[in-house]
């Protein structure tokens, strides 16, 4: 983790959202997809917290080498100030923070699953798994054919590609989980990666181990400091075998985790009164299943 001040190269729209690149040399050279840097803005400190931004893109070569490129929406004062950056300001960051996705060994199908700018950092993971001989397969989709995050891009990193609108202006009309069961199928996925609404990579996890899937994820929740200090970003895991739980750092121990392993009932709500732990943990986790993911 390197705390560093960053060059702004370029500021530009990226269809409704705002992309930024930032020169550092350091933090894009030990960058991993799935990681994340956390921005303070403004310099003169009048808003607290930093702000967590996932990272799209860290070049390590050509001529964009010791560049980091971040995506975000425009949600707030935080990120409304971020927009208005120009190139040749300079911001404070540290990164590159929290565990990152995991490539898999042997298996080779993979399927990556991304929900609004979400799939922002698919990109990154799919050019890593591409470099690895793995073929890419993508699910992108949003609520509208505006915010749908670079769809030729997406094309350009995947062996094939569905995106869907819930509108229905680009693609297919539904969500990305309407899909879902028939890509596995059809592509034959063996590994799935999922990035975007909580509620979405629910429904993936869920999904990957009801089929026996590995499923990676990386969960959206509320930093404070990002650093691993306020433990105001926590997410309840089952235990290795499905043998107790404990709550765990989205920002240190994430913002990947074995989606097998999040206890979603607790973390985003049940209607049932008592919440107990889900039963077949235990063979979703077998380490010859699992390979290299994470615990």
């Amino acid at each position: 983790m390197i705390q560093t001040r960053c060059e702004v190269l370029s500021s530009r729209r990226s269809g409704v959202y705002w992309s930024l690149t930032l020169v550092a040399p350091d933090v894009a050279e030990q960058a991993k997809p799935g990681q994340f840097v956390q921005i303070a803005v403004p310099e003169e400190r009048r808003f607290l917290l930093r702000r967590p931004f996932s990272i799209h893109q860290a070049s390590r070569r050509g001529g964009w080498a010791g560049t980091l490129e971040v995506v975000f929406d425009v949600v707030g004062p935080g990120t409304a100030w971020m927009a208005e950056c120009k190139p040749h300001d300079v911001l404070d960051v540290i990164g590159p923070i929290g565990r990152s996705f995991q490539y898999p060994r042997e298996l080779r199908s993979c399927l990556l699953v991304g929900g609004g700018y979400g799939a922002a950092p698919l990109h990154f993971l799919a050019e890593e798994l591409r470099s690895r001989n793995k073929s890419v397969h993508m699910i992108v989709g949003a609520r509208g054919h505006e915010r749908v995050f670079k769809p030729i891009e997406s094309k350009r990193l995947s062996d094939s590609i569905v995106i869907t609108t819930e509108d229905g202006t680009m693609g297919e009309r539904g969500r990305v989980t309407d899909v879902l069961d028939s890509v596995l199928e059809r592509t034959g996925a063996e590994v799935v990666y999922a990035c975007g609404p909580n509620l979405m990579l629910r429904i993936v996890a869920e999904r990957c181990r009801d089929q026996g899937l590995p499923c990676q994820v990386a969960v959206e929740e509320l930093m404070a400091c990002g650093l691993g200090v306020c433990w105001t970003c926590v997410v309840p895991v089952i235990g290795l075998g499905g043998r107790g739980w404990w709550n765990v750092r989205a920002c240190l121990e994430g913002p990947v985790f074995n989606g097998a392993r999040i206890w979603w009932d607790r973390w985003l709500g049940s209607e049932a009164e008592e919440v107990a732990p889900p039963e077949g943990f235990a063979r979703i986790l077998e380490p010859e299943r699992v390979e290299a993911w994470p615990g």
